[in-house]
């Protein structure tokens, strides 16, 4: 579903907009042509600063706001500084909200993560699931920030009446990912890691885990399509899942993305590392309901990654 929304009517401050998701927003943004784009980096303007980030949005007075930004990363990274993933996003989400309320911003919408979901929920996940068991230990400090957001967006809606709404992706991938191998997602440390064997001559290379793990994998730019249609057509309070539908094992995924980038050696599994989530499937029947549904196949997405590796990164 293409979006037909005025764009040019409005001005929209993505936050988190050099970020992989908030990248790809932008692109999407541009392409729909809206009226005005406002965005600034990190280094700019630090969303954690409360009264920085209440000048910044009440100065650029933005009609809609897309709230992309977050401290994010793997396996690796949320169990070694659960503190900063807690703080840092909950701080960040919690700023850009009541700047967004304080200059009375009808329209907002809060980018999660589908691990906010309980770490055995019935699979594929319903946006029901929340709050109904456990989560994941190893991602729960970020989990738990991300849960406080859509509360606070509920929150909003009943005391205030903002229109404003949330959705949580699946696991994400595209250009402008993250390839930092101690900070970054399966799929782009697998891009990194097996062009660097390749490029190495390297016999084998050798993955965290047992690869029997279920993953689904969305390109960004679908993500991207799915929160213009969102923006247009969605309207209560509780979180919409915005995923691929299907998902394949870690072990497959390794082995489509060392096809793609010419990696012909051996993979072995380190299964003293901890795997994660044993599934994690969203249920995406309410989203495509709205009339949208992802276009870019996986391979083609890798493809494509690989290749903005290449002449970015690599």
């Amino acid at each position: 579903m293409q979006s037909t929304f005025p764009w040019g009517d409005v001005s929209v401050y993505v936050a988190g907009h050099r970020g992989l998701v908030g990248s790809a927003l932008w692109r999407a943004l541009e392409s729909a042509g809206v009226g005005k784009l406002i965005g600034w980096s990190s280094k700019e303007l630090d969303l954690r600063d409360r009264d920085a980030t209440f000048a910044a949005i009440t100065e650029a007075k933005p009609d809609i706001i897309i709230d992309a930004a977050a401290k994010v990363g793997g396996i690796m990274a949320n169990s070694t500084f659960p503190v900063e993933f807690l703080r840092d996003n909950t701080l960040i989400q919690t700023n850009v909200m009541d700047a967004a309320h304080a200059c009375d911003v009808e329209r907002l919408l809060f980018l999660g993560s589908s691990c906010i979901y309980p770490r055995h929920a019935t699979q594929p996940i319903r946006e029901s699931s929340l709050m109904t068991g456990p989560l994941e230990p190893t991602n729960q400090a970020y989990a738990m920030a991300k849960i406080s957001g859509i509360f606070y967006i509920e929150a909003h809606r009943t005391e205030y009446g903002r229109r404003w709404i949330s959705a949580m992706p699946t696991n994400l991938y595209g250009p402008g990912d993250n390839f930092d191998l101690q900070s970054s997602h399966v799929l782009p440390a697998f891009i990194r890691r097996f062009h660097e064997a390749k490029v190495a001559g390297a016999p084998t290379v050798t993955v965290w885990g047992t690869g029997t793990p279920r993953r689904e994998f969305l390109h960004v730019d679908d993500l991207a399509q799915a929160c213009l249609v969102l923006l247009q057509h969605y309207d209560t309070h509780e979180t919409i899942n915005v995923g691929l539908g299907d998902d394949m094992p870690i072990r497959e995924l390794a082995e489509t993305v060392a096809s793609v980038v010419g990696f012909e050696g051996t993979i072995e599994w380190d299964s003293s590392k901890p795997d994660g989530m044993p599934r994690k499937l969203l249920d995406t029947s309410r989203i495509n309901e709205l009339g949208w549904k992802p276009q870019i196949s996986l391979r083609d997405g890798v493809a494509s990654t690989y290749e903005w590796y290449l002449a970015n990164k690599a």
